[in-house]
């Protein structure tokens, strides 16, 4: 398993856009970030924890369904590469 460090490093380098992703249920809202790289590969983390890694998903589609079985809603926008 690739360190924590190590894995931000990466993404710093390969990410292609990022959406946020908020539970509206909890209060405070608990926001989680997911990063999707120039390979198609998504990965989620927690801002919260000091941008933890969540998990890690092959495509944006199983990311989406992870975090919508979850109940989180997607914050309306990406932010680009």
């Amino acid at each position: 398993m690739q360190s924590h460090a190590t894995v931000l490093d990466e993404q710093a380098e390969l990410w292609q856009f990022i959406e946020l992703w908020v539970d509206p249920i909890l209060f405070p809202p608990k926001f989680l970030m997911l990063v999707a790289d120039k390979h198609g590969s998504c990965r989620i983390f927690n801002p919260a924890s000091n941008y933890k890694l969540v998990v890690t998903h092959s495509n944006y589609d199983a990311a989406q369904d992870w975090l919508l079985e979850d109940e989180y809603e997607r914050v309306k926008g990406k932010i680009l590469a």
